[in-house]
């Protein structure tokens, strides 16, 4: 029997098979894409509501809603700039002094690297104050005293290392004390001078320089405006003086913000006649905050549009048209953009109020003539259309937070308790007092639970009230207190020093606990008083007391956060807390954005369902493996069987053609 041959085309036969048979892969794929398509959709509008978060977070802040400008008629004068506080207005200006520091010079040195003195270990302490009375001449003065500012001395050690003026110069400089020294060769036959600058200008910043230890430096550097004078001033410290419409002003800096209200003045030079600064309404930045809104909730509108619309032009709906999340989303925007902001103080309640109304395509159009009017009729009043604000009718209370929980509304405040600082009163001193170092110099005590010790400056006090700021400056520098951002205030009366710490609220006291010089301030029978929070109720429900913030704690106004900044007790009038429109929509994005939103429970749903696919394209790829197998097992036997019966066809054939009635004579 001949050898059998393939009688099929079995792999052509097999692949349009399982082309057949893998039509439910391309239904699933279809099914796949247009899941996929459904997920990057809804990922513009997460991305759409993100980008309209960031840009309402641009102008949740009334600053934006209140900008006012300040020009000076001549910049060569001054400059300026204001802040929303400040009052429209013209101000006359004129710059008698500028503000200047004290600069003062040393006796000249035939070297600038040589030793001076013998390399005893020296301490340089230096102090900032102010010099009165007496007279001027050639930079030293006569009959004048010195008061310290109280800010606390600095001090430096001058040895063998550094008894140079270079190394003077160097230590100084490291040590960052508020003193500038540099080295100034002026030609003459001891030409290297030490020369001293203040960091800051005023007159309370002039120097007072104690020398301790060797000799030749205390005849180089010692300094005391009332009394030995080593060095020569070359400049003395200086404050400002200027008028401002006619009114006598004198600051300690060049730079003045506590002059008139919410206006910064930056003085460059003295006037010879009157400049004028202009405080107007920056109106054009209050138009570009609000025009930007309007962009903002344009761009997320036409993207809510563009993902959910039919295009009749090409008969074709968008991936999401018809979405239900969309409509809901569409139907929120609407609804917060056309209703009042409940709790705004003023007549401005809506948008269409100020000119921004829908248009016929769904997106927000401004009349820029109506707002224009509305800005400058309600100008106080616009911030509250947009932003959070809050607002006291006491002058005393001030707003100051609130959170997602408060609800806008007008809510009475009642004060039952205002809030104190910690303190301690001492006993009626005897001055002058002197303090002798290792006698009477130190004091232990605690301020607002922080310990420390304190040791006051050798020297004789002639009032209390030059103890009070020695005593002041010694604790405010001490390094527990200060790393701690504990401080106090020292004040004296009647001969009685008085410590309190800056503090308010239970956490705020004053204990002292010893130190040799307890008794000599009158100390050791001091009257100490722990501070105390305020306390009241917001809307009529109790809350919770901070120092001087009071926080409701349940109700509408819940998160409510104020301050008492002292008064009465009793009725305190009302708090006007609102939630503008950037402020809701803001609101409204992070809650859209939640992980448990909406727009993610369809994705997370989505998800799911492209990962099902995923699953069941797996299996089934999985049995179409096993369904070739067979198909292509099947049709190899059947070729086989086909090929067998072909070769019998043709061996039964050659046998009948070989019998003898069939064969030819």
């Amino acid at each position: 029997m001949a050898t059998t041959s393939s009688v099929l085309d079995i792999s052509s036969i097999v692949s349009q098979l399982m082309a057949v048979e893998r039509r439910p892969l391309t239904k699933l794929a279809a099914r796949e894409a247009g899941y996929q398509a459904r997920l990057s959709a809804y990922g513009s509008v997460k991305g759409a509501v993100s980008s309209f978060q960031a840009a309402l977070q641009a102008l949740n802040s009334p600053s934006k809603f209140q900008s006012v400008t300040a020009t000076a008629s001549d910049s060569a004068v001054f400059s300026a700039s204001a802040t929303s506080t400040a009052v429209p207005g013209t101000y006359s200006i004129e710059v008698a002094t500028l503000a200047q520091p004290q600069k003062l010079v040393a006796a000249g040195q035939a070297s600038s690297s040589a030793a001076i003195g013998g390399g005893t270990a020296t301490t340089v302490t230096f102090d900032f104050g102010t010099i009165s009375g007496g007279t001027l001449a050639n930079g030293v003065y006569s009959g004048a005293s010195f008061v310290s500012n109280g800010d606390g001395t600095k001090s430096i050690t001058i040895d063998s290392s550094n008894n140079s003026l270079l190394g003077i110069r160097d230590a100084i400089n490291a040590a960052k004390i508020g003193v500038a020294a540099t080295i100034v060769n002026d030609g003459s036959g001891s030409p290297y001078r030490l020369a001293l600058a203040a960091d800051h200008n005023g007159v309370d910043q002039s120097l007072k320089i104690s020398v301790s230890g060797d000799a030749a430096i205390d005849s180089l550097l010692a300094h005391d405006p009332g009394g030995v004078q080593n060095l020569t001033e070359t400049a003395a410290a200086q404050n400002a003086n200027l008028k401002i419409n006619g009114v006598t002003v004198t600051k300690t800096s060049n730079t003045i913000s506590d002059a008139v209200e919410g206006v910064t003045l930056n003085l460059n030079k003295v006037t010879s006649s009157p400049a004028s600064l202009t405080v107007a309404r920056d109106t054009n930045s209050i138009k570009a905050s609000i025009n930007s809104f309007v962009k903002a909730y344009n761009e997320l509108s036409g993207t809510l549009k563009n993902v959910s619309a039919y295009d009749a032009a090409a008969k074709k709906g968008a991936i999401l048209q018809g979405d239900a999340t969309v409509r809901s989303l569409q139907t929120q925007l609407r609804a917060m953009i056309g209703a009042p902001v409940e709790g705004a103080p003023g007549d401005l309640k809506t948008l269409a109020s100020i000119g921004i109304t829908f248009q016929k395509d769904g997106t927000l159009g401004v009349d820029q003539g109506k707002l224009s009017t509305a800005i400058a009729d309600h100008f106080d009043e616009i911030a509250s259309l947009f932003t959070t604000v809050g607002s006291s009718t006491d002058s005393l209370v001030s707003f100051s937070s609130g959170t997602r929980s408060t609800k806008a509304g007008s809510y009475a405040l009642d004060v039952t308790q205002v809030a104190t600082q910690g303190k301690t009163v001492g006993k009626t001193i005897s001055v002058p007092l002197v303090i002798a170092a290792g006698s009477n110099d130190t004091l232990n005590l605690s301020i607002d639970g922080v310990g420390a010790s304190v040791e006051l400056s050798p020297g004789t006090y002639t009032t209390a009230g030059a103890l009070a700021a020695e005593l002041q400056t010694k604790i405010n520098g001490a390094a527990a207190l200060s790393g701690a951002g504990v401080s106090v205030a020292v004040s004296e009366s009647a001969g009685k020093l008085t410590i309190t710490s800056v503090k308010y609220g239970s956490g705020s006291t004053v204990l002292i606990s010893g130190g040799t010089a307890e008794v000599s301030l009158g100390l050791d029978g001091d009257a100490p008083s722990d501070g105390v929070d305020v306390a009241g109720t917001i809307a009529g429900v109790t809350a919770s007391g901070s120092g001087q913030v009071l926080t409701a704690s349940s109700g509408e106004a819940t998160g409510l956060a104020i301050v008492v900044n002292g008064g009465t007790l009793g009725s305190r009038g009302r708090l006007h807390y609102s939630q503008g429109y950037a402020a809701t929509l803001n609101s409204w994005a992070s809650a859209v954005l939640d992980s448990d939103s909406i727009i993610s429970a369809r994705t997370d749903g989505i998800d799911r369902s492209i990962k099902d696919v995923a699953k069941r394209r797996s299996e089934f790829e999985a049995r179409l493996v096993n369904m070739e197998k067979r198909y292509r097992a099947q049709f190899v036997a059947l070729d086989s069987m086909l090929a067998s019966m072909n070769n019998t066809s043709n061996y039964l054939t050659q046998q009948l053609a070989n019998l003898p009635g069939n064969q030819k004579s």
